[in-house]
């Protein structure tokens, strides 16, 4: 808020947004932040879903059935990360057995710079976000 949105209005607006869904105020210096992790994340997470289910697909799978499993599983692991509070860090070694298939697919995405390339498109939109 700024110098013209008083504190009681302040908490009226959040009020109304958590009604819908999840918010929360934070100061302006990290809107930039808030549009790279999470008013462009959509679009992230849409083509890690389209990515999952064109493998599936790539294994057997029909598409339409390869699309509901990937957003489920998009859906029901942010569930879980929401509440229980848990780290994903944690939740994903929990799901990595010795040896076990999860762990190849990490192992597969960390050499593809899974991570590092995430990070890099986040920064990416921060930037641009920054530059309007």
């Amino acid at each position: 808020p700024n110098g013209y949105v008083t504190r009681e209005e302040m908490d009226r607006i959040l009020a109304l947004f958590n009604g819908i869904g999840s918010a929360e105020e934070i100061p302006e210096s990290m809107m930039d932040a808030v549009v790279g992790v999470s008013g462009s994340s959509p679009a992230y997470v849409c083509m890690l879903v389209e990515a999952m289910a064109d493998a599936a697909v790539m294994g057997g799978m029909p598409r339409d059935q390869a699309y509901r499993f990937a957003e489920q599983a998009v859906l029901g692991s942010a569930k879980m990360l929401l509440e229980t509070g848990m780290h994903p860090g944690v939740m994903k070694d929990m799901v990595c057995s010795p040896r076990g298939t999860t762990i190849e697919a990490v192992s597969a995405l960390e050499a593809g710079g899974f991570r590092g390339t995430v990070m890099e498109a986040v920064d990416a939109c921060i930037r641009k976000s920054e530059a309007l």
